[in-house]
């Protein structure tokens, strides 16, 4: 049950956060490849049996990281 709340809470908070227009392809890219990176590693340490939080604060942080390396390139004009 506990898994579970986890993870619908981090999916409010990606869908929260897809309306965020009016920031730049950098904070776009943070913030998106957090979510995206939280409900992974939250979803693959609830699989191999560790802690989900502990999973999706590993997931966050490294999605984050590539998240903006990737809208950063973005803004500067390169094609991924």
């Amino acid at each position: 049950m506990k898994k579970l709340l986890i993870v619908t809470l981090l999916a409010a908070i990606f869908a929260s956060g897809i309306g965020c227009t009016n920031m730049s392809k950098t904070q776009q890219g943070v913030a998106s490849g957090a979510a995206l990176g939280a409900l992974g590693g939250a979803g693959v340490a609830a699989i191999a049996g560790g802690s989900a939080a502990w999973g999706a604060l590993a997931g966050a942080g490294v999605g984050a990281l590539a998240g903006g390396i990737v809208g950063h390139e973005q803004s500067k004009g390169k094609a991924w």
